[in-house]
């Protein structure tokens, strides 16, 4: 689980939309910044790890036990993690072609892993 970080509950569909779209918005307020050990490196600080005070506070926004977005800032990146329902046939699926759309666009990201549990 994602213990000990700030949660955000939202009910409906909507507000919680809104919640995602208002924090990825405040998180994506990042900014180019070099490695601190290598000069003339950038490196997404989410992923490194080293600078404890590079990166910002996580954030789970959750509808229910089914529905989840968890989003890491730092400095100059972001890593976002996003749980969905899956409990038919039809919505596993959904969510196998939407992260099929995903993974076909990953060249337009500047850093995209896709991991499943």
């Amino acid at each position: 689980g994602w213990l000990g970080l700030t949660r955000c509950m939202a009910t409906s569909q909507q507000p919680y939309l809104q919640c995602v779209r208002n924090t990825l918005t405040a998180a994506m307020c990042i900014q180019n910044f070099a490695c601190q050990e290598v000069e003339r490196h950038n490196k997404p600080e989410i992923e490194v790890q080293k600078n404890p005070e590079l990166l910002l506070n996580p954030v789970v926004i959750t509808r229910n036990e089914n529905e989840a977005v968890l989003i890491e800032p730092s400095i100059n990146s972001v890593r976002v993690s996003i749980k969905i329902k899956q409990s038919d046939e039809l919505e596993q699926v959904l969510v196998a072609k939407f992260m099929r759309f995903l993974m076909q666009r990953a060249d337009r990201f500047f850093c995209f892993e896709a991991q499943s549990n």
